[in-house]
This record gives C-alpha cells, sequence and structure tokens, in this order.
C-alpha cells in the first residue's frame, strides 16, 4: 500500500523545532530547555539559521514562547507522577517533541504516547531509527488522520490508553488551526479521563486584545501561516476559553499567563529574553 500521504515533516513541526534548537545555540544559558534532537530529526542544511522563520521580526519572543511552553508541561507531568497519582502522558500533535529521547526517566513510572499525522509521525520514526534513537517500550506512537476524520480518543484507547488511570494530556500550539467546534470536542473528550487527569493547552487570543508591537508579529504569523496552507482559525480570550473548559466537564480550568511562566522561567536574565504577551496555557483539571 505504500506509506501513508504526506510522510514527510510537517512544515510547522519543523519550525517548532529549529526554534527550539536556537534558543540553545543564541540565547545565554542558562536554558529554559536544552533539546537539539528536534534540529538533528530535521537535518535542515547549514543555512537553517538565515531562514526566513528563524529572523523574522520578534524572533526571540517566539522561541522564548516555544521552550516556555514545553517546559512548562514537561514540568507538569513531573509534577503529578511525584505526586502518585499520574501514570500516562499524551502529547496531541506531538510534532518533532523529544521529551522520550531527552527525559528516559520517567520510562519507570509513566507510559508516554506520542498522537500526530500518520505521515509525519512516520517520517519522525525513521529519522529517530536513522539517528539511533530506539524506542523504548513505554513509547507508544499513535497515528491518526485527523484530515480523514480520526478519533484521536479511539485511537489512543486501541493503541493501550487506560482510561481509568490518571493521565496529563498537553496540546501545545494546535488550537489554533482547529475549528471552534474541534477544540470544544477535544476539551469533552480530555474532561472524560480519569479523575485525577490535567489537561494543557495552549491558545492565541484575538488581535484586539494585544499591545501593537505584538499584535504585529501575531498578524505578521497568521500570514505565514495561511501563506503554507495551516491558517489560524480560532482564537480566545483567556475567560472564553476557560469558560469553555468548564462547560465541557471538567472540575477546575486555570488560566496561565505569559507574564507567569517569564517569571517562572526567564526572570534575572541579563538579555532580557522572555514570551511576549500572546500565547496563553489553559490547565484544566478532572
Amino acid at each position: 500500500m505504500g506509506e501513508p500521504r504526506r510522510a514527510v515533516p510537517d512544515h510547522t513541526a519543523v519550525r517548532v523545532a529549529l526554534w527550539r534548537a536556537l534558543h540553545v545555540r543564541a540565547d545565554a544559558p542558562p536554558h529554559v530547555l536544552g533539546d537539539e534532537i528536534g534540529l538533528e530529526l530535521a537535518d535542515p542544511g547549514p543555512g537553517w539559521r538565515e531562514r526566513g522563520d528563524m529572523t523574522m521580526p520578534g524572533v526571540a519572543g517566539v522561541r522564548a514562547s516555544v521552550v516556555a511552553r514545553a517546559r512548562f508541561v514537561e514540568d507538569l507531568v513531573a509534577e503529578r507522577v511525584a505526586e502518585g497519582g499520574v501514570t500516562q502522558y499524551v502529547i496531541l500533535g506531538a510534532g518533532l517533541d523529544t521529551f522520550a529521547q531527552r527525559r528516559p526517566e520517567p520510562g519507570a513510572s509513566i507510559r508516554v504516547f506520542e498522537v500526530d499525522q500518520p505521515g509525519t509521525q512516520m517520517w519522525k520514526r525513521r529519522r529517530l531509527a536513522e539517528l539511533g534513537y530506539a524506542t523504548p517500550p513505554w513509547l507508544t506512537f499513535v497515528p491518526v488522520d485527523f484530515e480523514a476524520g480520526d478519533s484521536w480518543w479511539e485511537r489512543l484507547t486501541a493503541a493501550g490508553f487506560d482510561r481509568g488511570a490518571p493521565a496529563v494530556v498537553a496540546s501545545t500550539g494546535v488550537s489554533m488551526y482547529l475549528s471552534h467546534e474541534a477544540n470544544v470536542a477535544t476539551l469533552r473528550q480530555a474532561a472524560a479521563l480519569a479523575p485525577g487527569s490535567a489537561f494543557a493547552s495552549t491558545f492565541l487570543p484575538p488581535l484586539d486584545l494585544l499591545e501593537p508591537e505584538q499584535r504585529q508579529v501575531q498578524e505578521m504569523s497568521m500570514r505565514n501561516a495561511a501563506a503554507s496552507g495551516t491558517p489560524f482559525v480560532s482564537l480566545y480570550a483567556p475567560e472564553e476559553m476557560r469558560r469553555a473548559a468548564l462547560e465541557a466537564g471538567f472540575a477546575k480550568a486555570a488560566h496561565v499567563s505569559p507574564d507567569e511562566l517569564a517569571e517562572r522561567y526567564f526572570a534575572g536574565r541579563p538579555d532580557g529574553l522572555r514570551p511576549p504577551r500572546a500565547e496563553q496555557f489553559l490547565v484544566a483539571e478532572v
């Protein structure tokens, strides 16, 4: 039958991986996240740092936001595992995420499920093998053809996910590409997780809630996304997203602002690096 259609890396996944690597290459330590494995996977060639999406105005803030959200989710997973409840970690739209390669120590206590489009996932698995990264027994790849209407929830269960055990489910950099109906459906499915579970998702606010400088950066990101065939579809005010989570069935829902992430991960940096006041976090609990 051959490979699934688009057995190539998603351009957004590559861009995020390169931003994560650029944080290590271009920003002074301490680094919020040390991840150059995604760069290995992408193998973009020697001139990758001169790409337009690596040099565009405001890109320092963008990469700060990308590493802050990854670190926040991984800290959340570590906290919930340490508390003794969570035994599963699900990464929706995993892309070139490298948690399993960088953080092998959770393997004794949790199972990790990477959910993504079949083509991107097949390409990633091939690249991992080419680079000598073995797939640990606690990591499960779950291909889901979202474009064909596949249910990530059903595919996840079929892959061995235990609906009766607490989990952290993360969806970062995804909500803006989905319709409102798809985002609500995801919230409802995540709200059906076992008690003690948490759902962490990023979202972008409408342009009129942003400061002028950040509005220009987001407008540029929106133009680039549309030109690449993946336009931003859904933008939410923080209270709107929090209310949607509660209406979907979560017991608690909290908004985590970029300022909170900046205080947690970027305080005292002499270079002034910090995430812009754009991408927001929802942390909802069952």
